[in-house]
C-alpha cells in the first residue's frame, strides 16, 4: 500500500507549508489526483485519518479529493480521448502511437486554514 507513504509526504509538506505561515492548525487539505495515478482514494484518506492524528497542525484536518480525469493524446490523428474509456489505443484512427497528457497527477491543491470563531 504505497498510500501510507504518499500520505506521509502530504503531511510533510502541509507541515513545511503551516510552518512557513505561522499557521497553527490546518482545517482541510485539498488534493488533486489524477484517475490513473494508482492511488486508491478510500485507502488514501484511511491513511490521513490516522496519520493527522500525529501531528498537532494536522490533527483535526480533513481531507477532499478531485479527481481529474485522464486524457491520452494520438501523435497519429492528433486526437485526444478519454484513457480510462479506450486505454492506449485511439478509438479515431486505432493507433497506438498515443501518449498520456494528463490524469497521472498528485498535487496539493489547497490547504485551509483553522480559523477560531
Amino acid at each position: 500500500m504505497h498510500e501510507l507513504g504518499v500520505t506521509f509526504y502530504v503531511v510533510k509538506d502541509v507541515k513545511k507549508v503551516a510552518q512557513e505561515n505561522k499557521v497553527d492548525k490546518i482545517d482541510y487539505v485539498k488534493l488533486e489526483i489524477g484517475e490513473v495515478s494508482g492511488v486508491v482514494h478510500d485507502q488514501l484518506i484511511d491513511c490521513w485519518n490516522w496519520a493527522r492524528k500525529k501531528e498537532a497542525v494536522t490533527e483535526h484536518a480533513k481531507m477532499y479529493i478531485e479527481t481529474l480525469e485522464a486524457i491520452t493524446y494520438c501523435e497519429d490523428c492528433h486526437g485526444q480521448y478519454r484513457t480510462i474509456d479506450y486505454g492506449k489505443t485511439c478509438p479515431y484512427c486505432h493507433s497506438e502511437n498515443t501518449y498520456l497528457l494528463r490524469g497521472n497527477e498528485f498535487n496539493i491543491k489547497e490547504i485551509g486554514i483553522y480559523e477560531d470563531s
